[in-house]
């Protein structure tokens, strides 16, 4: 039996879910989405999901066809007519069906997509011994061309990255912006530990502002673990006693190793770990 799709303003079948060839989603990535936990069918964060999907789609001038708490029933809707228990969401608004210009205020109706499924994650194994990750030469967009802090359809850049770290063998891919300051990974948000205190890159440097990195921070300061905002380099990286990624599908992972070095003793670190049980408590209560 196939998935329940919402599409536009109801759920429909997943064979009946199409979207025109005009959609400009389609043929210019024109269009932000979301990608969502469900534990315990639950909606993780969904408040501060939906939340950045409307700033996303402020910044690109398209305006969502339902308000948000029209958008949060829809979404909790599909999670229950699939019977999701444990799984992902991928929320999409698309520009909509238009002509083959470029013009966006020529396509009159967005379009809203809301998908339900179960969710790929990383072996487990690799949370036990961690990551191997590399830098690679795509930079993160410049703040002004498309500003990273915008969620939108259009993934190339990512998607560049990620090309580099597969053909390279590796786990993930670290971006650098254009000043040469760390951005983020291809899908994840980076923090490293050193001498005691948590760091993460400010949002400014080219990352999203991660749902779960925001979530982590908190569960740091809970823990008394001390965390501040920092431009990093690759020497911050290469000579932390602890790196680790974090991220809606990767939850918190451990890098055990980043161009060839060894970062700490080689193994998830103990605020890495500690980190990810917290994490895992908190999402799940």
């Amino acid at each position: 039996m196939g998935l329940k799709i919402w599409l536009n303003d109801k759920l429909v079948e997943q064979e009946e879910a199409k979207v025109s060839v005009f959609d400009h989603g389609l043929l210019y990535g024109d269009g932000v989405f979301e990608g969502i936990r469900v534990y315990n069918g639950k909606v993780f964060e969904h408040e501060a999901h939906l939340i950045r999907l409307y700033k996303s789609a402020k910044v690109i001038r398209l305006t969502i066809p339902m308000d948000l708490p029209t958008l949060k029933k829809a979404v909790e809707e599909t999670v229950k007519a699939n019977r999701i228990s444990d799984g992902y969401i991928r929320l999409v608004i698309t520009r909509g069906p238009g002509d083959l210009g470029m013009n966006p205020f020529l396509c009159k109706h967005a379009c809203v997509i809301i998908i339900v499924d179960k969710i790929h994650l990383y072996p487990h194994e690799l949370y036990e011994k961690g990551l191997k990750v590399i830098s690679v030469s795509t930079i993160r967009n410049h703040p002004m061309s498309l500003p990273p802090q915008v969620k939108s359809m259009n993934y190339l850049n990512n998607i560049f990255a990620k090309i580099e770290a597969v053909d390279a063998g590796a786990d993930e891919a670290i971006l650098y912006n254009h000043q040469g300051y760390v951005a983020e990974a291809s899908g994840d948000n980076i923090f490293i530990v050193s001498d005691g205190t948590l760091y993460s890159p400010p949002v400014q440097a080219g990352s999203l502002d991660g749902i779960t990195r925001q979530v982590v921070i908190k569960l740091a300061r809970q823990e008394g673990i001390p965390f501040a905002e920092k431009n990093l380099t690759r020497f911050d990286l290469y000579t932390a006693d602890e790196l680790f990624l974090t991220g809606t599908a990767a939850e918190v992972i451990g890098v055990v190793e980043m161009d060839g070095r060894i970062i700490g003793d080689g193994r998830p670190g103990p605020i890495t770990q500690k980190l990810r049980e917290k994490f895992y408590t908190y999402a799940r209560a």
